[in-house]
């Protein structure tokens, strides 16, 4: 059998190359690094995570949670690798950055069947190909796949990624452990600030000198990676009601709630080092230091790595993909990862999955899987490929895009929970067979 082409070693291609091999598809996988590298990867590893180190919530009270179990469910190599490497984060799945992208990059070494070929794709190869780029598709490759689809119909926004710090550089007498919240362990470290304190931080965000940017404009940057310094221009109190917002992690030194509250959440295995929940930046790198050490705990923080920002291209999916990612006008071609409109590792991951495995199965002459929209990784396939869905945005999995019940359940969190007791039910009829090498 030919090989199958995979674009890109990230997330999605990571795991679209893995469903496939371990079928016994052989797959050639490109990957660009470490010869070309982008603006937000650091590492040579398959897998890399750009911004958090966070895959989110881990509770089945919530949408993402029920993506999770149905990918581990499933054999998913990224969920895999990232129960393996998880470092204590409360109630969500956080991983250490480095060791779980080693993790996934030795594994598909190790695979007979795949084949790494290093090096920039800058056209689309002949034969069966997924294209898992990536947001940070390289400009040649990202105009061979407009001039294929034609119509204008890629598209842009921009990406944000937070800083981190080392543990030892945080002034611990200024802060304390708390869970997220008032959810989970107590594994993140609160920052507290008074509210003289915060006004001065705000003030001084709000006029702080940003980084250039080429064709950056606020109205381009998507809601769920928003810079701190953009959140912080719509209102004094924003922060306050959002990444800082203090609920649930009172004071041990005062037995009450902060003003505001700055988290940290550990970033690798060894707690060495952390990262600023919620502060995504393009800010210049001087101005990171000057504003972020008005933080009292941050004050002689010492950055391994300031906050960045980048584009990131996605696909106007529901005018080009089906459920299966594979591009309508021609099915030889499949996409998967956030170039498809999937917004966060998980939902990259479970798009990789999907074309991976249906594809597979068709290069067998074995009839597709449909997996029922009740499931979290029917509902995303549907939801890019709803050509009903005019204002195309990139998308978070969400409880929205599944159906509801056929019955009334008290309270959010326990309906939520029922779904996807139901989805998980449902994916199990069909486990089997998916499962089936």
């Amino acid at each position: 059998m030919e090989p199958v082409t995979v674009i890109g070693a990230g997330l999605a291609g990571s795991e679209c190359a893995w469903q496939l091999a371990q079928r016994g598809i052989p797959v050639t996988l490109r990957e660009m690094k470490p010869e070309k590298t982008t603006p937000a990867h650091v590492t040579p590893y398959f897998a890399e995570l750009c911004c958090s180190n966070s895959l989110r919530g881990a509770g089945l009270e919530n949408a993402v949670g029920l993506l999770k179990e149905e990918l581990r469910r499933l054999d998913s190599l990224i969920l895999r690798c990232a129960d393996a490497t998880a470092v204590p984060a409360g109630g969500a799945l956080a991983v250490d950055r480095e060791g779980f992208a080693r993790m996934v990059t030795e594994s598909l070494l190790a695979h007979p069947l795949v084949t790494l070929v290093p090096g920039e794709v800058t056209a689309i190869p002949d034969g069966t190909v997924v294209i898992a780029s990536g947001p940070l598709t390289s400009d040649p490759l990202a105009d061979a796949i407009a001039e294929k689809l034609g119509g204008g119909h890629t598209l842009n926004f921009f990406d944000a990624a937070a800083p981190l710090v080392s543990y030892d550089s945080v002034d611990m007498t200024s802060a304390y452990f708390a869970s997220r919240y008032d959810k989970g362990t107590p594994d993140y470290i609160n920052c507290p600030l008074s509210k003289e304190e915060y006004l001065t931080f705000w003030q001084e965000l709000v006029k702080a000198e940003e980084a250039e940017v080429h064709g950056f404009e606020d109205a381009n940057v998507f809601e769920g990676c928003m810079p701190v310094e953009v959140m912080a221009r719509r209102g004094e109190d924003t922060l306050r009601f959002g990444p800082l917002k203090p609920r649930g992690l009172p004071d041990p030194k005062t037995g009450r709630e902060p003003y505001a509250v700055v988290q940290l959440r550990r970033d690798n295995a060894d707690g060495t080092i952390y990262n600023l929940v919620g502060f995504q930046t393009h800010l210049k790198w001087g101005e990171q230091k000057r504003v972020f050490s008005l933080i009292p705990a941050l004050h002689d923080a010492q950055y391994l790595r300031y906050g960045v920002m980048h584009r990131n291209t996605y696909l106007d999916s529901p005018r080009l993909l089906d459920r299966y990612y594979r591009l309508k006008s021609d099915p030889r071609i499949a996409f998967a990862g956030q170039m498809t409109g999937v917004e966060g590792y998980v939902e990259s991951c479970a798009s990789g999955f999907l074309a991976g495995v249906e594809l597979a199965r068709r290069l067998k002459g074995q009839t597709p899987i449909d997996f029922p929209q009740e499931t979290a990784i029917g509902a995303l396939g549907l939801y890019i490929s709803n050509e009903t869905v005019a204002d195309f945005q990139p998308m978070n999995v969400n409880f929205g895009i599944i159906p509801p019940l056929d019955h009334r359940v008290k309270g959010k969190r326990n309906k939520n929970a029922e779904l996807s007791q139901r989805s998980l039910a449902i994916l199990d009829t069909v486990k089997e067979e998916v499962l089936s090498l």
